[in-house]
């Protein structure tokens, strides 16, 4: 014991050494760390109040209202960091100043400053920090001057270093414990007791105790892992904005350029033999819409079931293709099924049963061996087309959605080393509910060969950990959302999925002229008000109950009869199924009903749009709609909503949005609705119609200031993040294992 201890302390006094100098040093590297962040900050801050007090500047200088100006100015400079504002003419005189403002600071002083970047000027008594943000609206060069007071950074600075200390000094605390403790264990059993903590799977072994070396450490090791994980990926969703090219940046730097295939059964760009020869065009869905502007980013490989008629024509002698077609940056490699496979698989398994099951959407599921003996089938030929085209033996495979669910044990089998997101893009049901699956056992064992299993909400990850718990013999940490099965750890996530922000574009029409185009189009006045609904057709996106709350709405205030009309694009989907052909006829029938009750020679409330339509096309309908009406019974996101945002750039427009669409957990400012109730839901267009243009812009402005900031980017950048430590804590576990090894 003795011994144990003098040995320790040979270790434990050049670590206390080391530390406080690792203090030393750290100390100044935070304050300048620190200092930039708050002139960052404060520079943000700046523009911020110079795009809020544009608008009423501008009225108030138009008017030569020059007490209304200052009041502005005054009136915002009663925070309690701001010193005083100034506004600015083109020549830096001041026009305004308020009087909290030292007389040595002048417009003068921004003359040279660099833009959207303030400086700090030292007035003896403290520092303050000078912005100067450009306020077009009230004149050509003008400027807003904002002095910011910088006295509280240097009392979070003396925090800050306090902080730093006490974390040095309790570090040093901690690792001297660890130290002592050290000693007393066995090499060989302490290094397998960290290799298998550091896998996941062995801190504590499933169906067993803990290891009695490790017992008195397993709770803190574990919290203190736990609480790492969370700090590095807050850490990361802060501090990142994303973006392509940080996609590619993430690939070079936490994944060393790893090798990336996406596998969904929906292919990007479909092929089809039209009158003017091959036509090439986007599918409408959700998957393709986030997960496609993601591979360009990252280039790879994306492996998909080629379902165009003209698709065979369109691919070299492997199977490949390059795309996008105007700018190809990753490889598109096709699947080919039989019309059985095809039937069963996709058709069968997929949307008569896992489709409606998952969704609850009061269509029963139907279940057929024949289906899921096709369904497994078909999964096998996507591992096989995974393993094909892997040129590393531990490449990074997302794996896209519940036709899929088999794939990921496949590829496990084959590529132990391999890096398997599964992406479940629908819903995940509740444990009763998804007991009806009568394969239920192996489709969970299918997705837990997944490194990482991701949902859209928290509420799905949950159902999901139940399901399993329910059906299967695992080991579940609800804490960390793992999941140990069969040897192997699969993380439990949530990732809401999102779109690509649209870059500025000089082809992108104007506000205006798409509304005069839609009005001409569906021959409707320039004044006519327009709600918009785009979907595919089917039944869970809860069409039948929008058309009822529109007609409840002309019952219960006929003045929107004549001055509204309600677009309804469906685009058709599965409509070989008999649920779905039984769907688009009732849609039709009451469409006509309400074109019939309401309508007029040279008026049809109602446009049934039964058809596909361009992306292009669509965001038109969105840039000239009033309303969009998304009314999902049960959706795993909604990526409709957030198109909608994005494309009202003009931040006018209304967003009624369903509580059972994933979207509607993201974007409050919506008008939240229960789509069964359809007194409500009228209810609700009407107020959307009539919603003052201030609250309008307010709302929207809040929804397109998130869905740009939580991008498709963001989305899988996460997941990639992830994957790279997992990647990392299992290559280190790897090193271990080989020293111990060696020792051996």
């Amino acid at each position: 014991m003795i011994r144990s201890i003098r040995l320790s302390l040979r270790f434990i006094v050049p670590l206390a050494l080391a530390m406080l100098a690792a203090a030393y040093v750290a100390v100044p590297v935070v304050d300048s760390f620190a200092l930039r962040w708050f002139m960052r900050d404060l520079d943000i801050r700046a523009q911020l109040i110079g795009s809020t007090l544009e608008e009423p500047l501008a009225q108030a200088v138009a008017e030569e209202s020059w007490e209304r100006v200052d009041a502005v100015l005054n009136r915002a400079s009663q925070d309690e960091r701001l010193f005083g504002m100034a506004l600015c003419g083109p020549d830096n005189t001041a026009l305004r100043r308020t009087r909290s403002l030292p007389a040595s600071v002048g417009c003068e002083l921004t003359r040279d400053a660099e833009p959207g970047k303030g400086f700090n000027l030292d007035q003896g008594k403290g520092k303050l920090h000078i912005a100067s943000v450009p306020v077009a609206g009230v004149g050509r060069g003008s400027t807003l001057l904002i002095a910011h007071d910088m006295s509280f950074v240097d009392r979070r600075s003396e925090d800050s270093r306090l902080g730093v200390l006490l974390l040095f000094t309790g570090l040093g605390i901690v690792l001297a414990l660890i130290t002592l403790l050290v000693a007393h264990m066995s090499w060989r059993g302490w290094v397998a007791g960290v290799r298998a903590m550091l896998r996941g799977d062995g801190v504590i072994r499933p169906f067993s105790q803990p290891r009695p070396e490790l017992q008195p450490l397993v709770g803190d090791l574990r919290a203190m892992l736990r609480d790492l994980r969370s700090e590095r990926r807050s850490q990361d969703a802060s501090t990142i904005t994303w973006a392509p090219a940080t996609l590619r940046s993430l690939l070079n730097e936490r994944l060393r350029g790893d090798e990336i295939i996406v596998v969904s059964n929906r292919e990007p760009y479909i092929h089809s033999r039209g009158a003017s020869g091959i036509e090439v065009h986007r599918p409408a869905s959700g998957l393709v819409t986030a997960v496609e502007p993601v591979m360009r980013a990252c280039s790879g490989t994306w492996i998909a079931h080629g379902s165009g008629s003209g698709d065979r024509e369109s691919v070299d002698r492997n199977d490949h293709l390059q795309v996008p077609p105007t700018n190809p940056s990753y490889t598109l490699r096709r699947l080919w099924l039989t019309r059985e496979q095809e039937s069963g698989y996709y058709y069968g398994f997929a949307n008569e049963g896992l489709w409606p099951l998952c969704h609850i959407a009061h269509v029963r599921p139907v279940f057929r061996d024949g289906d899921w003996t096709q369904y497994r089938a078909v999964n096998e030929l996507f591992a096989d087309a995974v393993v094909q085209e892997a040129k590393t033996p531990d490449p990074v495979v997302l794996v896209q959605d519940y036709h899929l669910a088999l794939v990921p044990r496949m590829i496990r089998a084959r590529l132990p080393r391999a890096t398997i997101i599964t992406f479940w893009h629908i819903p995940w049901p509740n444990s009763e509910s998804f007991g009806i699956c009568p394969w239920r056992d192996e489709i969970l064992d299918g997705l837990l060969g997944s490194t990482i299993v991701g949902f859209h909400t928290r509420f799905h990850c949950n159902n999901f950990l139940q399901t399993v718990d329910r059906f299967l013999e695992a080991r579940i940490d609800y804490e960390d959302s793992t999941v140990s099965f069969g040897g192997h750890l699969t993380q439990i996530e949530s990732f809401p999925i999102s779109i690509a922000w649209p870059e500025p574009s000089a082809t992108r029409l104007p506000v205006e002229e798409c509304r005069q185009q839609i009005r001409q189009r569906l021959s409707v006045s320039a004044e006519q008000l327009l709600v918009l609904g785009i979907d595919r057709l089917d039944y869970t996106k809860g069409i039948i109950e929008r058309l009822r709350a529109v007609e409840r709405l002309f019952e219960m205030h006929p003045q929107w009869i004549g001055r509204l009309t309600f677009v309804q694009i469906a685009a058709p989907s599965r409509s070989s199924l008999d649920e779905y052909q039984r769907f688009e006829g009732q849609v039709r029938m009451i469409a006509a009903s309400i074109n019939r009750r309401f309508g007029e020679a040279h008026y049809q409330p109602v446009a049934l749009l039964i058809e596909h339509h361009t992306a292009e096309a669509v965001e038109v309908y969105y840039r000239a709609a009033d309303v969009c009406v998304v009314t999902s019974l049960h959706d795993g996101m909604n990526l409709v909503a957030k198109e909608f945002v994005a494309a009202r750039d003009d931040n006018a427009g209304v967003l009624v949005l369903s509580q059972f669409a994933g979207a509607a957990s993201e974007l409050h400012e919506a008008l939240i609705v229960n789509p069964y109730h359809v007194e409500e839901v009228a209810g609700t267009l009407n107020r959307a119609l009539t919603m003052p243009a201030s609250e309008q812009r307010e709302r929207m402005t809040a929804l397109r200031q998130y869905v740009q900031e939580f991008n498709v980017y963001r989305w899988a950048g996460r997941m990639l993040l992830e994957a790279a430590r997992l990647r990392q804590r299992e290559r280190i576990a790897e090193r271990i294992g080989e020293g111990v090894a060696e020792q051996t």
